[in-house]
C-alpha cells in the first residue's frame, strides 16, 4: 500500500513517516520547493515538490497512492487575522478533498487539532462532539482548523469522502526541528521562563499520535473523529515535570491572569509597530489562563492509541534536540 503525507518534515510527520515505512508502506511525501527537511534525510520515501494549493502538484504527489494523511497547516498565530492561513488551511483542505476523490483513495486521514472541539476541566473533560468554543480568541489559525474540519465532515456525507479526522493535542517527541512543542522543553533547559500561568492543557507523545494516525489507515470509522491525547496538566504541573526529566529548576512563580494578559497585549501591539513575530501574544496569553482539558477514550479504543508516559517523550524531546546541537543554540 501507498500512503501520501504532507506536512512530512513536521514533528508529528517526520515520527509518523518513520513509522509507516516501519510497516512496509510506500511513502509519498509533498514538500513545499526550496523548503530544507532535515528529519527526512535518508529515508526511502518518494519526494514531490509543490504546494497542496495546486492541483497539479497534488496530482502527482496523489498518483497511486491507496491512503492519504493531510498534516499540512499554517500553524502560524501572529497577526491573529491572517488570510494566508485560512488559504492553506481552508482552501487547502478542500483542494486535498478534491484529489482525493478524483483518485479514489481508499482512506483519507485528516489532521486536525483538539481545539476543534470544546474544552473542559478535570471533572469534566473535553471529548468528540462537543461544540467549538474557540472563536472567542479570534484567532484564523483555529478557526480555520475547525473550518476545514467541518469541510471533512461534509465531504464524507456528501460525497462518499472515506475520511476520519484525528484530533491532536500538545505533541511533545523527536524530530522537532524547528523547534515547534520541543521550545517549551528548551525553554525550561535555558531558564528563559519567569512563571507559569494559571491554565492547563493536554499533552501526548508524538510517537503515540503517529501510532494512533497509522492505525487510521485500516481502524476507525468513517465519518468519525478521534482526540490524540494523554495526560492532563496544568502549566505548573508541566514546567515541573519537565525540569525534572531534564534536570534542571523549573520557574517557581504563578502569574496572575491580568498580567499575563496585559503582557501579551503589549507584546502584539510592538510586535505590529516593530516587525517582529511574538514568542506570547494577546491571543495566547488568554488560552494559558485557561484550562484546555480533553479525553482520548474513543481512540484509545477504536485507533489503540497508545499512553506513553509524557517523561519518556519529554526525554526522547530533549536527547534530540542534545544530539542536534540545539541545546546551545
Amino acid at each position: 500500500m501507498r500512503v501520501l503525507v504532507t506536512g512530512s518534515d513536521g514533528v508529528l510527520g517526520s515520527n509518523l513517516v518513520r513509522e509507516l515505512i516501519s510497516r512496509n508502506y510506500d511513502v509519498n511525501v509533498l514538500l513545499e520547493q526550496g523548503k530544507k527537511s532535515p528529519t527526512l534525510e535518508g529515508l526511502n520515501i518518494t519526494r514531490f515538490h509543490g504546494t497542496i494549493l495546486d492541483d497539479n502538484d497534488l496530482n502527482n504527489a496523489f498518483k497511486g497512492c491507496d491512503a492519504v494523511v493531510h498534516g499540512a497547516a499554517s500553524t502560524s498565530v501572529f497577526p491573529a487575522r491572517n488570510p494566508q492561513v485560512n488559504r492553506v488551511n481552508i482552501d487547502g483542505t478542500q483542494k486535498m478533498i478534491d484529489a482525493a476523490l478524483r483518485h479514489k483513495v481508499k482512506r483519507f486521514i485528516f489532521v486536525g487539532t483538539a481545539n476543534s472541539f470544546g474544552y473542559g476541566d478535570e471533572e469534566k473533560p473535553g471529548k468528540e462532539g462537543d461544540p467549538y468554543q474557540s472563536f472567542k480568541y479570534g484567532l484564523d489559525y483555529m478557526d480555520s482548523k475547525y473550518y476545514a474540519q467541518e469541510k471533512i465532515v461534509s465531504a464524507v456525507k456528501s460525497l462518499g469522502l472515506p475520511a476520519i479526522v484525528v484530533n491532536p493535542t500538545f505533541m511533545i517527541g523527536p524530530y522537532d526541528s524547528r523547534p515547534s512543542s520541543g521550545a517549551m522543553i528548551l525553554a525550561v533547559h535555558k531558564g528563559k521562563i519567569p512563571g507559569y500561568t494559571l491554565g492547563g492543557k493536554n499533552y501526548v507523545a508524538v510517537k503515540d499520535a503517529a501510532t494512533a494516525i497509522a492505525n487510521a489507515i485500516t481502524m476507525g470509522r468513517i465519518g468519525e473523529a478521534y482526540i490524540l491525547g494523554n495526560v492532563n496538566l496544568t502549566y505548573k504541573k508541566a514546567f515541573e515535570t519537565i525540569a525534572s526529566v531534564i534536570n534542571t529548576k523549573p520557574p517557581k512563580n504563578g502569574i496572575n491572569p491580568t498580567i499575563a494578559k496585559a503582557y501579551g497585549s503589549l507584546n502584539s501591539f510592538f510586535a505590529r509597530f516593530f516587525n517582529y513575530y511574538p514568542g506570547i501574544t494577546k491571543e495566547l496569553a488568554l488560552i494559558s489562563c485557561e484550562k484546555h482539558y480533553y479525553s482520548p477514550e474513543k481512540a484509545r479504543k477504536e485507533l489503540k492509541l497508545p499512553q506513553t508516559p509524557i517523561e519518556v517523550a519529554i526525554k526522547e524531546c530533549y536527547d534530540w534536540f542534545e544530539e542536534n546541537n540545539y541545546l546551545e543554540k
